[in-house]
């Protein structure tokens, strides 16, 4: 069993990394497609949740990934291409890879938006040559009963993170592990 588990880890993270390799080239004709998903995604964040929106006013960035794709039994990975904005302007395209595994199965599909709150933040994404969430800046994970209460005069933290658009049959949606990673043109 523990072989089925580590050989099923092994052939989903060359998946995953394979696609991770080949998205710097397929991002050149797709550009003004995932602008157009981030400014959707955002649109719909925006009406859900007016914290969001007030966040948005006072970020020094804001990154944007409008669908990101779980699929996994025992072993999982994930999926998307998303953009950093500053000043309401695309500065660069990102992608966001995550492998687990554990006790689950099933497949999901959902979107994040990362507020970054502080020069500090924006500056170690720009930076890093690759982000693993949950190392780095603190990130503060909003579900619905933090957004009613959040504030622009309330928010202390370095990055705010909002989820939505959960689809499928997968339990929870979790971004702790995931790697974010520039996508260079």
């Amino acid at each position: 069993m523990r072989t089925m588990i580590r050989l099923s880890v092994v052939a989903l993270m060359m998946v995953v990394f394979t696609a991770a390799c080949f998205t710097q080239h397929a991002m050149a004709g797709n550009a003004s497609k995932l602008d157009r998903a981030v400014a959707k995604a955002l649109k719909q964040l925006y009406a859900k949740s007016p914290a969001a929106l007030e966040l948005a006013k006072v970020a020094k960035g804001v990154l944007v990934f409008p669908s990101i794709l779980k699929v996994g039994f025992l072993a999982a990975g994930a999926y998307g291409e998303g953009a950093l904005l500053v000043g309401g302007k695309t500065v660069g395209y990102y992608n966001s890879v995550a492998a687990s595994y554990g006790l689950q199965a099933g497949a999901q599909k959902f979107g994040y938006v990362m507020f970054l709150m502080d020069t500090a933040s924006l500056d170690y994404l720009e930076k890093s040559a690759g982000w693993e969430l949950g190392v780095g800046p603190s990130i503060v994970f909003v579900d619905n009963g933090m957004a009613r209460t959040l504030s622009t005069s309330t928010a202390r933290e370095g990055i705010y993170a909002f989820t939505f658009s959960q689809q499928g049959l997968m339990a929870g949606v979790g971004l702790q592990g995931s790697k974010i990673t520039k996508i260079n043109r």
